[in-house]
């Protein structure tokens, strides 16, 4: 049973900087591309990045492009975000998922399992 596992949330100051982490148990991580979404409060699930089996490949909406970065360590199975120069609006929960396709994907609906989230808040 595939499980994942985020940590590393926390309230951050505007332009301030966290990294979250995406433990993945009970299967093979490198069966699955990995991707990040946030929910804000009274809005719907939005994309933020997603990376490839073996990282060559990744995506990012146009809201986080130059400020987050995703990765993965296949040999720990974990997935990182590092976010850099958070903004409010930013201000969220933040889950990952996987995928089993051969592309990437940004629509909720196309990833397989996903983890309980972790919140983001940042003040101004």
């Amino acid at each position: 049973q595939v499980q994942l596992v985020e940590s590393g949330g926390g309230l951050v100051q505007a332009g301030g900087s966290l990294r979250l982490l995406c433990t993945f148990w009970g299967g093979s991580f490198t069966s699955y591309n990995l991707a990040w979404f946030r929910q804000a409060p009274g809005k719907a699930r939005e994309f933020v990045a997603a990376i490839i089996r073996f990282g060559s490949e990744t995506s990012y909406a146009d809201s986080v492009k130059g400020r987050f970065t995703i990765s993965r360590d296949n040999a720990k199975s974990t997935g990182y975000l590092q976010m850099n120069n958070l903004e409010p609006e930013d201000t969220a929960i933040y889950s990952c998922a996987v995928d089993s396709g051969w592309r990437l994907v940004t629509t909720p609906g196309e990833y397989d399992y996903w983890g309980q989230g972790t919140q983001v808040t940042v003040s101004s």
